[in-house]
């Protein structure tokens, strides 16, 4: 589990599922943030996801965030995958090292969803 996060720019749901399955058992460690807008998130997010930080604000969380995750593995997901590759994609020309994009997003996810 641990070489998916540490060798993927992007990872597929299925992968995302063992993930949070082996981070549930203490086996890796990363966050999970979704980068959707608050109504999108209201009405279902994907189980396990840490914080909320909606691109629509980006401006306003961005840096901060940046400097807080700096040394962590970080996974960023959305309603498809567009979203969260653009912000995986900031934060990797900003100089973060362990960035990575859910590709496909809550959509292409099959796990499980809380409300």
């Amino acid at each position: 589990m641990l070489q998916i996060l540490l060798e993927n720019d992007e990872i597929t749901s299925e992968e995302l599922m063992r993930l949070l399955e082996a981070r549930d058992d203490n086996s890796v460690e990363f966050l999970l943030i979704d980068v959707r807008e608050d109504m999108e998130y209201n009405m279902g997010r994907i189980k396990g996801v840490d914080m909320l930080k909606p691109t629509s604000s980006f401006g306003e969380w961005a840096n901060e965030l940046l400097s807080e995750i700096e040394d962590k593995i970080v996974i960023f997901t959305c309603r498809s995958g567009n979203r969260s590759g653009q912000v995986r994609d900031i934060f990797a020309q900003n100089g973060h090292k362990r960035v990575i994009n859910h590709k496909g997003g809550i959509i292409s996810y099959y796990g499980s969803i809380e409300k």
